[in-house]
């Protein structure tokens, strides 16, 4: 009966990715509801932490966004870009990736892409070559994020609890999936720079040349956020932006500073997060006097909320399986992964693949991994594999990649899998894994 309600669980989890975002959440609702009142599982609890941490976040970001900062930075990221025309296919990627380390999202992808494009076919770089490794470095960036929301995830009472983690922080996480990731990013770039054809070598791209209008418009194609002036309160918006990063991440340094009263243990960062990405909001809004409508109108808003609701249904309809089924399972589960550790990592890349989403991932699978007790080391170097959903080429930021090079390098294949992320999806979380494990062994 457990397979059968856990094949009913993956059922939910594909008919909610067909529809993606709001609807990945809603869907599981549905799920949430026929575990409950039909098959008789008592209802865990709704992932509130998290989500009020990403509420916190997008908050901020989107205030940053509607005050012109975010445009401040894809300018300074263009002007880096433009210097080094030639090593397109590794800054490319560096640039979409350290992008992603700061805001805790990889949607700022959509305004670079097409910059990263327009240099890759004015030096005439095979676009697919920057373009898709840019495309994943964006996502691979978000498990060093401090504060991404699978980073939050890993932050939570729950897995705090696991012996051996009590004293894990932020800066414990980061020490390891930054590098990790960042190597991650190289070892993509590396294979990238040396993949396909030359762009002006390649038949099917020499074939469409033939066309005139195709022609024309490779010739007159143009993408540039340069020449537009920006105001005081853009560069003053992205300093109190960096200044908060900064302010969080020296407060997980110094435990001691969220030590409150008679307290044993400091505050959780997952709180302390919420506090100074909320205030901050509110500092670059009154600093910059930036109009409130405007700040629902942003990207960084729009995906950040449709996250929120997709990790809202989908974590809390497989909290309630796994809290149901895992004292059933969890004699066998243990001695697989004990015996061969990699199997988390490989748990973790399929259900990626599924739900679209780094944050519910771990939100599914970290209830499991501390029910096993998996140690600390493991659960921290495989959260890298959170990310997967390059497998299947329908995240938003691949598509918007196909489409906007329009040299057509960049590509989904005929068998659907064969596509321009594959492999260096693979590459750089394999990379990052392998990485992430050997320090993880060294620091935690």
């Amino acid at each position: 009966m457990l397979i059968a309600e856990f094949i009913f669980l993956l059922i939910m989890l594909y008919a909610g990715s067909r529809f993606g975002g709001i609807g990945l959440g809603v869907v599981s609702a549905i799920g949430l509801v026929v575990e409950v009142f039909i098959l008789r599982m008592p209802p865990a609890s709704a992932p509130v932490d998290v989500m009020l941490i990403i509420i916190a976040v997008v908050s901020c970001a989107a205030i940053l966004e509607a005050a012109g900062g975010l445009k401040y930075m894809l300018q300074i990221a263009e002007k880096l870009l433009r210097k080094n025309p030639k090593r397109i296919t590794f800054f490319g990627p560096l640039v979409t990736y350290t992008l992603s380390l700061m805001l805790g999202t990889g949607h700022a992808v959509y305004t670079i892409m097409p910059i990263i494009g327009d240099i890759a076919l004015k030096n005439k770089v095979r676009p697919e070559r920057p373009m898709a490794a840019a495309s994943v470095a964006s996502q691979l960036a978000l498990t060093g994020s401090p504060i991404s929301a699978v980073v939050a995830c890993y932050l939570s009472k729950d897995v705090l609890a696991i012996p051996g983690l009590e004293n894990l922080n932020l800066m414990t996480i980061l020490m390891v999936t930054t590098p990790a990731t960042f190597l991650g990013v190289i070892a993509l770039s590396l294979y990238s720079n040396f993949r396909g054809k030359d762009l002006y070598e390649d038949q099917e791209f020499l074939e469409k040349l033939k066309d005139p209008e195709f022609k024309k418009e490779i010739e007159s194609t143009s993408h540039t956020t340069l020449d537009e002036k920006l105001s005081i309160s853009s560069k003053l918006s992205v300093y109190l932006f960096l200044l908060a990063l900064v302010t969080i991440v020296l407060i997980a340094v110094f435990p001691e500073v969220r030590t409150i009263g008679n307290a044993t243990r400091p505050i959780n960062m997952g709180i302390i997060i919420q506090m100074i990405m909320l205030s901050f909001g509110a500092i670059i809004l009154i600093a910059t006097r930036t109009p409130v409508k405007n700040i629902p109108n942003g990207v960084v808003f729009k995906s950040g909320m449709v996250a929120c609701i997709a990790i809202f249904g989908i974590a809390w309809m497989s909290d309630t399986y796994f809290s149901y089924a895992m004292p059933s399972f969890k004699a066998s589960i243990t001695g697989m992964v004990n015996e061969y550790p990699w199997t988390f990592g490989f748990a973790l890349f399929a259900v990626s693949v599924v739900v679209n989403s780094q944050a519910a991932t771990a939100k599914i699978l970290l209830p499991v991994a501390i029910a096993i007790g998996l140690p600390p080391q493991v659960l921290i170097g495989l959260m890298p594999a959170t990310y997967a959903y390059f497998f299947i080429p329908n995240y938003p930021s691949d598509i918007a990649t196909v489409n906007f090079d329009v040299t057509g390098t960049t590509k989904i294949g005929k068998f659907y899998f064969n596509h321009s992320f594959m492999f260096p999806g693979l590459i750089g979380v394999l990379t990052a894994c392998i990485v992430g494990l050997s320090l993880a062994k060294v620091i935690i």
